[in-house]
């Protein structure tokens, strides 16, 4: 026997009483120290973690300053961008109470997850994507599109969490502060009202695993999205400050909302420019119930407590994206043809043809830009190269390039 055996520095025990005895330049450590000093130094980290949650800085805006700041980019949409303001705005005083230790006591304020509705091409995905610009808060887009009930092939919707880790570096503490903008939610309505014997496996399974995600749970998220499996290593996020907030199209709810509000009613003493007006907008009076209806689950509806529409796109609102924004369409074409040294003119006629053939063949907003492709193609593809200096775009050269377009071929339906 040696006079001095080998024994860990640390514990004090043999090599035969230890599996691994790791060798350093003066002493050994078994693995039962290093599993001892992993688990303190994640218990220090975790506690500094809570003093100082992460490099993410909170930055309080009033919902007047938020509005302003969405008003610079889209036109119109009032009660939304109010909507959108004052939910953000709560988040953030949200955050700022739980991290007041003073504030334990207080009473708690919970989270007001939103669904916006409206038409396509209305600026619902504009709005997410403007208001991601003002945030200091990580703000990922999602699409619901993409989503199945898990075991089937497409992603789990604990990849929505992914994309929020991805935006902040996997920095978990700040993800858990986030913001989430859940696109084409309509996308996953359960395809009719009465339980049937086959899996609606891409509509009601995926709503019913968002219902957690939503209120407020331990979610175990894969680093890189995909389906989960046992040998992956998962992330734990907690979803409780994650606000959320939903968009779709809902086609087709008009007309559930047109038979609550009985816009069809006939008698002597029906007021027949009111009908008109209520029939013009009918999303204004969406509601949960209609959502229902449509083929969203009672339980999401529950944990979407803040019901907001967006107003269709009128000729008015159509003239005024063309040109008002800081990225409006035709500041973008003029801006394409001054990097190759050409001045752009626009008469005004043409603007008012633009919005005329958008309103005939409902396209919203996007419309506009296929409509200007459709214009503009031939004079980007010509001039680059030549000695121009100045193209004047002329209401009888719109005319003529448009209706030698594909895009002339849509019928109105």
């Amino acid at each position: 026997m040696a006079k001095n055996p080998l024994h860990c520095s640390f514990c004090g025990r043999n090599r035969d009483e230890v599996k691994i005895l790791i060798a350093g330049q003066e002493g050994h450590i078994c693995e039962n120290c290093v599993e001892h000093a992993r688990e303190i130094i994640e218990q220090e980290l975790m506690t500094k973690d809570e003093r100082i949650p992460s490099s993410f800085k909170l930055t309080v805006k009033k919902p007047v300053e938020i509005k302003k700041f969405l008003d610079e980019y889209v036109i119109g949409q009032d009660e939304a961008k109010r909507v959108l303001s004052v939910a953000v705005y709560n988040h953030y005083k949200r955050l700022q109470q739980k991290t007041n230790e003073a504030s334990t006591s207080d009473v708690e304020i919970e989270k007001s997850n939103i669904i916006m509705v409206g038409e396509t091409g209305t600026g619902k995905t504009l709005l997410a994507k403007t208001i991601a610009r003002l945030l200091n808060v990580p703000f990922a887009i999602v699409d619901a599109t993409v989503f199945t009930e898990a075991g089937y092939v497409g992603e789990d919707v604990e990849s929505i969490l992914t994309r929020l880790l991805q935006v902040c570096n996997y920095d978990v503490p700040a993800a858990e502060r986030g913001i989430v903008y859940i696109d084409e939610i309509d996308k996953i309505a359960r395809k009719g009202d009465n339980p049937s014997i086959t899996r609606d496996v891409s509509g009601e399974g995926v709503q019913q695993g968002m219902l957690k995600l939503l209120e407020g749970t331990d979610v175990l998220v894969p680093p890189q999205g995909g389906r989960k499996h046992p040998e992956q290593k998962l992330i734990k996020i907690n979803t409780q400050n994650i606000l959320f907030i939903c968009g779709g199209a809902f086609d087709g709810i008009d007309k559930v909302i047109a038979r609550r509000v009985q816009t069809n009613t006939i008698g002597f003493n029906v007021d027949k420019e009111q009908q008109d007006a209520m029939k013009k907008n009918l999303l204004r009076y969406v509601n949960a119930p209609d959502l229902k209806t449509f083929g969203l689950i009672p339980e999401l509806l529950g944990r979407l407590p803040v019901v907001t529409h967006l107003d269709p796109l009128d000729a008015p609102t159509l003239r005024a994206i063309l040109t008002e924004p800081k990225n409006a369409l035709i500041k973008q074409y003029r801006k394409l043809f001054d990097l190759e040294g050409i001045q752009l003119t626009i008469e005004p006629l043409v603007l008012d043809f633009m919005v005329e053939k958008a309103v005939e063949y409902k396209l919203g907003a996007r419309g506009l830009r296929s409509i200007c492709e459709s214009i503009l193609t031939d004079a980007m593809f010509e001039l680059p190269g030549t000695n121009e200096k100045t193209f004047l775009l002329d209401i009888n050269y719109a005319k003529r390039k448009f209706e030698n377009s594909k895009i002339s071929l849509l019928k109105v339906a």
